[in-house]
């Protein structure tokens, strides 16, 4: 067991909220001195969305359970992963898809050979392994779990309640430094938008126990364009600065569509990432917005679409493949296939 997951470890510092996370706000929380293997990578160019990032930073100094709702590509996990990043806090992540069961959460008994004979052992699970360590237990998908996995999760969601096995007749009391954070796209009241197919209705007095829910939006235009040019540095250079402030535009078009009942499939950030990714590749700016998008969209929808790049980019997409490969140039890469 590395030491930074050891039952014993506990925070040692205290962080600055204004240093670490750049939010005007006089205080600090509790973290550790040294990051361990479990602690995320530092993303150094990551913005914080100050409301959010007081909600996780409650969590973390608090032991409050922190439940992030939002849109697909708002960052919900990301934002946690920073947060403990920056806290140097071990954090583990749980996608809760429609596979993951309630052995694979508690553990279960397993055949192993010990001394050349087959023995059954007892296999813990990730929920009691975290539930004893100081970790940060990240649940993903926290709308699309199971209903047997749901409940086993409730009892953890009080910050003294104690985890039972009942196949090991034991109960196990949480680490004081054991935190609990979820992400969804709902609301926990099911998906009537037909966006996150597999979502299910959430119990109410499950969602009663989270202490704090959040709601993670879409970022300012600005804002937007910093994160893709963090991601994709050589649109910030020039002439294609504003060509990319014309894509976030277009995303946020689409949003607005999808608001309105207009249109059934948005744009997330990540979605404007691929696209700038894409002309990189192609050296086509239409040609890049059809392969990062278009393409999925319901063809009856298309025209509302093309009417949204007609109005940021004075054309509809051109439909039409490139008519040579002009991968863009970035300096340092000139050796690149295609150049």
């Amino acid at each position: 067991m590395t030491e930074d997951l050891s039952p014993t470890a506990r925070p040692d510092i205290m962080v600055s909220i204004r240093d670490a996370f750049g939010i005007d706000v006089d205080g600090s929380v509790p973290g550790f001195s040294r990051p361990g293997e479990h602690v995320p990578v530092v993303d150094a160019s990551y913005r914080f969305d100050p409301a959010t990032t007081m909600a996780i930073l409650a969590g973390f100094e608090g032991n409050l359970r922190v439940l992030l709702q939002g849109r697909h590509g708002t960052g919900k996990s990301s934002h946690i992963e920073q947060v403990a990043a920056r806290l140097n806090w071990p954090c583990i992540r749980l996608n809760l898809d429609s596979h993951v069961s309630r052995i694979d959460l508690i553990g279960k008994d397993a055949i192993v050979l010990r001394d050349g004979k087959q023995v059954t052992e007892y296999r813990e699970g990730l929920l009691p392994w975290c539930y004893q360590r100081p970790v940060a237990l990240v649940l993903d998908e926290y709308d699309a779990g199971r209903p047997d996995v749901m409940f086993v999760i409730q009892r953890v969601l009080e910050a003294e309640g104690k985890l039972t096995i009942l196949d090991q007749n034991r109960v196990i009391p949480p680490n004081p430094f054991f935190r609990l954070f979820a992400t969804a796209n709902t609301v926990g009241l099911g998906d009537v938008t037909g966006l996150y197919h597999g979502t299910q209705q959430l119990n109410q007095a499950q969602l009663d126990r989270w202490n704090i829910i959040a709601r993670l939006d879409y970022l300012e235009e600005t804002a937007e364009v910093e994160v893709v040019t963090s991601k994709v540095p050589w649109m910030a250079e020039a002439g294609r600065a504003q060509m990319l402030m014309q894509m976030v535009r277009m995303a946020n078009l689409t949003r607005t569509g999808f608001a309105a009942g207009d249109v059934s499939v948005v744009m997330s950030p990540r979605t404007v990432i691929s696209w700038a990714q894409n002309y990189r590749v192609f050296g086509d700016i239409d040609f890049a917005f059809e392969t990062a998008f278009l393409n999925r969209c319901d063809e009856a929808e298309r025209p509302l679409y093309g009417e949204y790049y007609q109005r940021v980019f004075g054309r509809e997409p051109s439909g039409r493949a490139p008519e040579a490969w002009q991968r863009v140039q970035v300096p340092g890469q000139e050796g690149a296939r295609g150049n």
